[in-house]
């Protein structure tokens, strides 16, 4: 922007642009050069916290590396993965068989909701099996 400015400034010298065109031009240039200045410190941020993410993310995978194949969950594997599991209430309040939502928050990568749903049992004589 700032060579465009100066093109348009010599084009103002040189004749080939008018004052009050400079003006308009110059003003909307400055406009946007504050507008520019005051997003710097957002994206800036932005910037920071994906970089952060993506190191999380590799400290993260340099870990699993180092349990690949996990035969048993012990106490020192939790705490290296995982940082609190989150379980919710029960959809029948005295039903020992009602679901209950689930949330596991890792170590390093947050939140990973993924919503399993059970395979719905078939029953005899139900309205699909009768259509069938």
């Amino acid at each position: 922007m700032t060579t465009l400015f100066k093109r348009l400034y010599e084009d103002n010298v040189l004749g080939r642009v008018t004052s009050e065109q400079f003006r308009i031009l110059s003003a909307n240039y400055n406009d946007e050069q504050k507008v520019l200045r005051e997003e710097i410190p957002a994206k800036e941020a932005r910037l920071q916290k994906l970089a952060d993410s993506a190191s999380n993310v590799n400290s993260f995978i340099d870990k699993a590396r180092q349990y690949t194949e996990i035969k048993e969950l012990t106490p020192e594997i939790l705490l290296l993965f995982i940082t609190r599991i989150e379980v919710g209430e029960k959809s029948g309040k005295n039903s020992r068989t009602a679901e209950q939502a689930v949330r596991i928050v890792y170590c390093d990568v947050g939140i990973m909701d993924h919503v399993q749903q059970a395979p719905e049992e078939k029953t005899e004589g139900t309205q699909q099996d009768n259509i069938a």
